[in-house]
């Protein structure tokens, strides 16, 4: 089969500068006896969501990884509002689990998130889906090798919190036994409609009814306690109120996102890192924080605009924020920097 030579992330200089040395790093490590991934990632343990396709799927993925200056990243197996999935590969997860060898990369940290479709908090008629398709997302997520997974808990959609909360344990306890190596994941929630997980203590009544309680933890995402009322003002408090509820060891995956809302407003709009309303250094903080420095760090933030006036989103943000963040100085030219550098050519 092999690795295709027109790879966009190894010769696109839209995407990254340093692609030609990713790949002569990948195909001729052992002859240059040089490991490329002590001068291209740093221990801060930091990422982006990246894609997955079907013809480059996991080496993609770490490709345009390595091209945004990450040393770990998050992906969907495929479109998060579909059933369609490709087969997995076993020969480029194999070369992307090499090449994430020898760049730096911890396996163990890297993130897959769970499609959106999947609700176990509602039991209609797609409850029995919901609970088959993360039975099966949780063998992809296997057969690639990645142990973290991050899920949605899901809306009771007018059942109650309670009840909401009583199905997703059912559901958990039936697709987790004995024999799961993944990780799930519930993801902190902003409270936008009939959403479960808003609170900690929402999420901890989940964990404490779990057979399997080492194998599900909790992914904090910045902008969504920002919405459901958390004050990232003081991301100390809230990291001790976790650890009385939850427990700090719970906390196994850090999203870091700002918000285009004020606190409390349970909107769940992400924004780019510092152009919110939770601001710069309070992520800083959060992302800094030395309580959470073995927790991967994954921003979700949105894709920019060619213009002002263009609502497309045309271009991705993580080559330049992971940047901003290594620096900790705020780019106030961040915005235009990212169009200028995918505008040339």
């Amino acid at each position: 089969m092999g690795i295709k030579f027109n790879n966009p992330y190894f010769f696109d200089p839209k995407i990254g500068k340093n692609n030609f040395f990713l790949f002569i790093s990948f195909f001729f490590h052992d002859t240059i006896g040089i490991d490329l991934g002590m001068i291209l990632v740093e221990k801060l343990l930091l990422g982006s969501h990246v894609s997955f396709n079907k013809q480059e799927q996991l080496l993609g993925a770490t490709l345009e990884a390595l091209s945004y200056g990450a040393n770990t990243f998050m992906f969907y197996t495929g479109a998060p509002q579909n059933t369609k999935r490709s087969s997995i590969d076993l020969e480029l997860t194999s070369l992307a689990h090499k090449l994430m060898e020898e760049q730096g990369i911890d396996q163990k940290k890297v993130v897959v998130h769970a499609p959106y479709i999947i609700n176990l908090a509602n039991n209609n008629d797609k409850y029995d889906f919901s609970i088959r398709f993360l039975k099966e997302e949780i063998e992809r997520v296997e057969r690639l090798g990645i142990e973290l997974l991050v899920l949605h808990p899901g809306s009771h959609v007018g059942l109650g919190s309670e009840i909401g909360i009583d199905n997703i344990v059912r559901a958990l306890n039936t697709v987790v036994d004995s024999k799961t190596n993944v990780k799930i994941c519930l993801e902190t929630m902003a409270g936008k409609g009939s959403e479960c997980g808003k609170t900690f203590e929402e999420i901890a009544s989940i964990l404490n009814h779990m057979k399997y309680p080492e194998k599900i933890g909790v992914c904090l995402d910045t902008c969504h306690v920002h919405d459901a009322g958390y004050s990232m003002d003081d991301f100390d408090s809230i990291l001790t109120e976790f650890d009385e509820i939850i427990g700090l060891s719970k906390l196994w995956v850090l999203h870091i996102n700002d918000s285009k809302n004020s606190k409390g407003s349970h909107k769940d709009r992400h924004e780019n890192v510092g152009y919110g309303h939770i601001g710069f250094e309070n992520l800083m903080f959060a992302i800094y924080h030395p309580k959470l420095k073995e927790v991967p760090k994954i921003l979700e933030t949105p894709y920019v605009g060619i213009d002002d006036i263009e609502k497309a989103k045309a271009y991705p943000p993580y080559k330049f924020e992971i940047e901003m963040i290594k620096n900790k100085k705020m780019n106030h030219n961040l915005i235009e920097d990212i169009r200028k550098y995918y505008k040339k050519d």
